[in-house]
C-alpha cells in the first residue's frame, strides 16, 4: 500500500484545514490509518487514527474536540479536519497503516512502531 497524503498550507491562527491521505496498490478498507505531526525540533507525536471499520476514532488530547478523522474507502481516502488551529499545530504531518484487527485501543494506535506504511508526510504552517 502507498500512501499520499495531501492538503497542507500556510494558515492563519482559528482557521480550518482539512489533510487527505490517498491510499494506492493494496486493500485499503483492511487498514486501520493514523495521522502523526512532527513540528520543528520535536519528535514525532500522535493526533488521531480511525480503525479499518471506521467504527472507533481515537485522539490525542491535543486534537481532542478540534479535529476529525473520518475515511471514505470507495475513495481510499482518510482525512483529518483540523479546527481552530493554532501555532502550536504547525508541524509536518505524516499518515500511517496499521495491519488490520491489531490494534484496538489508542495505547496501540498512538505508537509509531506498529505502522506499516507511511506517507510522505504534508506542511502544515499556522500563522499567529
Amino acid at each position: 500500500v502507498q500512501l499520499q497524503a495531501s492538503g497542507g498550507g500556510l494558515v492563519q491562527a482559528g482557521d480550518s484545514l482539512t489533510l487527505s491521505c490517498q491510499a494506492s496498490g493494496g486493500s485499503f478498507s483492511r487498514y486501520a490509518v493514523g495521522w502523526f505531526r512532527q513540528a520543528p525540533g520535536k519528535e514525532r507525536e500522535f493526533s488521531a487514527a480511525i480503525s479499518w471499520s471506521g467504527d472507533n476514532t481515537f485522539y490525542s488530547d491535543s486534537a481532542q474536540g478540534r479535529f476529525t478523522i473520518s475515511r471514505d474507502d470507495a475513495k481510499s481516502t482518510v482525512y483529518l479536519q483540523m479546527n481552530r488551529l493554532n501555532a502550536e499545530d504547525t508541524a509536518v504531518y505524516y499518515c500511517g497503516a496499521v495491519q488490520p484487527t491489531h490494534c484496538s485501543g489508542i495505547d496501540c494506535y498512538n505508537d509509531e512502531a506498529e505502522y506499516v506504511f507511511w506517507g510522505q508526510g504534508t506542511l502544515v504552517t499556522v500563522s499567529s
